[in-house]
This record gives structure tokens, sequence and C-alpha cells, in this order.
């Protein structure tokens, strides 16, 4: 298990302590051999795609260090126990020096009347780095408003979901630039295909929907799913895409894996729905763009050192 950067900075200032001068890079190695991890956990990346999470918090504690004034800076990148660094890790326990450290970051943000709230705050916050608060934060608020996008699908008739997943599917790239790709096949006479994607302009080949607006506990089983392919076998692509508010029984799973791509069928439960809905911004809109920035250490590294 990856160490919260908390743990981690009371391990910098042992290996500081007994090494001498280093840089983010030398102190990979043998943190990662005193927690004991796998190289799957040092490599292991943010689901956000921003960067390794080892590597990162070991950022972030070399940081709460510096303006803890526990660690000193020689020169670029590298890093070095200061003398109050040595007394803290001689002589107090590891529980002191975070208490410590924690009250030195958060002074030069405390006002005298709310000292107290922003010291709680911080306390509940205290094994994130900023940089996992913001993430933590950002899939809350994805997650809710992935569950307020299926709670209004069900609210819609079964009709109008067919429609829209035909233009999810448009949205993700399927049909391409091909005009009126995305068909929706009358519903008295669907023959088991609620719609269809064109991959061509004349239509030859084309990818075959189904679509269920069904209750949470109302799980798509094996009969619908065999249903569904039996249609899609006797079009010319045989592929076909089932989508569903929903999930599918294990039965159903199962079966689709059995068929080993003949025809070729995707199932897409109602998490993935969602999911797809809010990558591609379909039936959304942006509400509020961040942007964090980060040092550009080429920059400065281009300038010379006093």
């Amino acid at each position: 298990m990856i160490p919260t950067f908390q743990q981690i900075r009371i391990q910098i200032l042992k290996e500081l302590y007994a090494g001498g001068v280093m840089r983010t890079k030398d102190l990979q190695a043998p943190l990662a051999k005193h927690f004991n991890l796998s190289e799957e956990e040092v490599n292991a990346s943010y689901a956000s795609g921003n960067g390794k999470i080892f590597r990162d918090r070991i950022s972030w504690a070399l940081s709460y260090l510096f303006i803890a004034k526990l660690v000193e800076r020689p020169q670029k990148g590298d890093y070095v126990i200061s003398q109050k660094g040595k007394e803290m890790i001689t002589s107090h326990n590891e529980e002191e020096i975070n208490r410590y450290i924690n009250d030195a970051v958060n002074k030069p943000q405390k006002a005298a009347e709310n000292k107290t709230t922003e010291t709680i705050v911080l306390a509940a916050n205290e094994e994130l780095t900023p940089q996992e608060e913001l993430n933590e934060s950002y899939e809350n608020i994805k997650q809710s408003i992935q569950a307020d996008v299926l709670a209004t699908i069900l609210s819609k008739k079964p009709q109008a979901f067919e429609r829209l997943v035909v233009e999810l599917l448009q949205a993700m790239g399927y049909g391409g630039e091909i005009k009126n790709a995305g068909i929706v096949t009358k519903y008295s006479n669907d023959g088991g295909i609620d719609g269809i994607i064109k991959e061509d302009v004349l239509g030859f080949n084309h990818i075959s929907i189904q679509a269920k607006r069904y209750a949470a506990h109302n799980h798509v089983g094996r009969n619908e799913v065999q249903a569904f392919v039996g249609a899609v076998a006797g079009t010319p692509s045989k592929k076909g895409v089932f989508i569903t508010t929903s999930d599918f029984t294990k039965g159903a799973i199962e079966y689709v894996e059995s068929l080993n791509g003949s025809p070729t069928i995707i199932l897409i439960n109602g998490m993935q729905l969602t999911e797809y809905m809010y990558e591609c911004g379909l039936g959304l809109q942006e509400e509020r763009v961040f942007k964090v920035m980060k040092l550009d250490r080429d920059f400065w590294d281009a300038m010379d050192d006093e």
C-alpha cells in the first residue's frame, strides 16, 4: 500500500539525516524499499492522469518539510536536513514532528479569529496531499453528477432513451462524418434492434444498438442478450452494443464472453453509460474550469543560481 505523504515526510527526514544531500529521484528508491512497495505501486498513476502517486507524495512531503524549515535547498533540486530538522528527528516522536509541520504550514494562512477552525480542517485532511484533495473533490462531484444523469434518464420515456444512446455513440465518434449516421428504428417494428450507426455512406456496415431503460434492481438477463445476439447475427457487420441503465446478470456477461467475437457484442451498464456521457459532455454544460499551475523546472534551471 502506498504510504500517505504524512508518513513519507517523516521517513524523508530520516533518509536525509543519514544520507546528506539528496534529490527527489534519489529518495524514491530508499523510500520504496522502506515501505516495501512493489514496482506496480511505485509506478501507479492517478486516475485523472495527473502523474504518479508515489512521486507526487514525495514532492509534497518535501514541500511541507521545506516550509516547516526542517529541510533546506542548498541549490536547485537538492535537499538537505536543517539543524532544526536534526533536532526534531533526534528528540521528538513522529506525532510531535507531524504536529510541528502542520502548525508551521498553516501558520501563514491563519488569522487569529479562525485559527481553531482551520486547524480542524487540516486535521480532517492531513492524510491527503493538496493534489489528492483536489482529485477527490473532483471525483465526488463527478459521481454526484453521474447519479443525477442516471436519475434523469429514468424519468424519461424509453423511446427518448433509444434516441439518447444513438446520439451518445455518435458523440463518441462512431459514424464519423457520415450525414445522418445515427438512426432510431421504428418502435413497432425494430426486430430486436433499437437503433443503428452507419459506418459507411451507403450503410452496408453498421453497428446495431439495443437500449433498455431499466431500474437499478432490474438487471438484463441472458435471454434478452441472446435475443439481441440473434438479431445482430443477421446483419452484414455483425456488431452490436447493448446499453442499459441498470446492469447485466452474470449469466448474460458470461454468454457474451463465450461468443468470442462472433458476433461482436459490447455490453454497457448504467455506470459505464454515465461515464461516457460525462466524458463526452452529452446533456451537460461546463460550469467552472480550474487552472492548476506548477513550476516549469526547465525555465528556472536555465537561470543562474546565486
